[in-house]
């Protein structure tokens, strides 16, 4: 089963950096501008955002395997409707669609894994997933750039299309519910259960820092193709080449998180450094990001930073509330998804082709995370080894 569920991320965690190198020629074939192109990331992630809060919830009450396969139905739809797109409106209707069923295997597949492992073998099928994850991400960009150039940016979406209906078949075939007795989740349990988190300063702080950080990164993912290809002059296999090692940046430091928070001496100390590195790379691209490699160095700096301190702050955030783990996870995501809505879209309403805009939003949601970051929640300021710090040591 490890594997299935690996098969399941690879169509959501490829779809959008497969299509971020196709940009300028979508803008071109569906006569539209760079900026509205840039709104298939804030559609994509709205329709995450609302997809996220409900899987988990729906899983409980129906089983893992009958949400799984009828949210990858979804995304199915979704990108064969961005394929045949005949003008913007269709393709930015359909990327909405596509990010709803998207967000189905990123929220369930940690769940059935949870349901089927425990200790150190749960952090290892952690550990095993997310680098496998990584793996797809660093592989997207060149792959899509290749595709792009051989059969169009329709290409990106049939392949995306063609990837999610193996996968949903396999699952339809081999995948059995991990569930063991169904709940009787209702709307007020779960809306209880969000008021009670969305209560606590120390969820909402440990929460905010990774999804700032990862808004901040996709407002660079929508805006690099214009920054490199239209004010940089580069081809967009050139430009799938400098996202590649943005990519590889934050899937290699991924892959050795573990062992960074070892080396620099256990988890306060990781989101230190990683908090600095983290702004060093943005102040770097903020003062001298007018070139391809004055902007691939800083953002693959920022990258090693926020990937080097993602596992210990994501770790907090399902700590604080150990017994609403699940609820954490889908509130979690849905709201990181909302923040890649908002400052996506704002970053694509006010981009010139310049890279003042993109660096100066990720500026300022860095500038929020940084704080946030030093606060300890009260749980792991006990003194105690959390399971999430243990879940770190583990899965590297």
């Amino acid at each position: 089963m490890p594997a299935l569920l690996v098969i399941s991320l690879i169509g959501t965690i490829m779809e959008l950096d497969m299509s971020v190198p196709s940009f300028p020629d979508i803008a071109d074939s569906l006569g539209t501008s760079g900026s509205s192109v840039q709104l298939t990331i804030t559609y994509n992630f709205f329709g995450y955002c609302l997809g996220a809060l409900a899987y988990g919830p729906l899983s409980d009450r129906f089983g893992r395997r009958t949400v799984m396969l009828a949210g990858n139905t979804v995304m199915l739809i979704g990108a064969l409707g961005c394929a045949v797109a005949p003008n913007i409106t269709a393709l930015l209707a359909s990327r909405l669609v596509q990010g709803v069923g998207a967000s189905t295997s990123v929220v369930l597949v940690f769940v059935i894994i949870a349901d089927v492992y425990k200790g150190n073998q749960l952090f290892k099928m952690f550990g095993l997933t997310n680098a496998a994850m990584s793996a797809f991400m660093t592989a997207a960009p060149a792959l899509g750039g290749l595709i792009n150039r051989t059969i169009g940016w329709r290409g990106n979406y049939a392949t995306v299309f063609g990837i999610t209906l193996v996968s949903l078949l396999l699952m339809a075939f081999l995948l059995p519910e991990t569930k063991g007795e169904l709940e009787q989740v209702s709307a007020r349990k779960v809306a209880a259960d969000y008021r009670r988190l969305l209560a606590s300063k120390e969820f909402i702080a440990a929460s905010l820092v990774p999804s700032l950080l990862f808004a901040s990164y996709m407002v660079f993912i929508a805006s690099s193709s214009f920054l490199y290809t239209d004010t940089f002059g580069l081809s967009t296999v050139e430009f799938a080449g400098h996202l590649l090692i943005i990519v590889a940046s934050f899937a290699v430091t991924s892959l050795l998180a573990s062992k960074i928070v070892t080396l620099l001496g256990g988890p306060e100390r990781t989101v230190a450094w990683s908090m600095a590195v983290t702004a060093v790379g943005i102040l770097l691209f903020l003062v001298f990001g007018e070139g391809a490699w004055a902007t691939t160095g800083p953002i693959a700096v920022f990258c090693i930073g926020f990937a080097a301190v993602y596992p210990v702050v994501f770790g907090r955030s399902m700590n604080v509330f150990p017994e609403l783990q699940g609820a954490a996870s889908s509130l979690t995501m849905s709201g990181r998804a909302l923040l890649v809505t908002l400052l996506t879209g704002v970053a694509s309403s006010l981009f010139t082709g310049h890279s003042i805009v993109t660096s100066g939003v990720m500026a300022v949601a860095v500038a929020v995370a940084a704080p946030l970051a030093f606060l300890k929640p009260k749980a792991a300021a006990a003194g105690a080894e959390t399971p999430e710090a243990e879940a770190v040591a583990e899965a590297g």
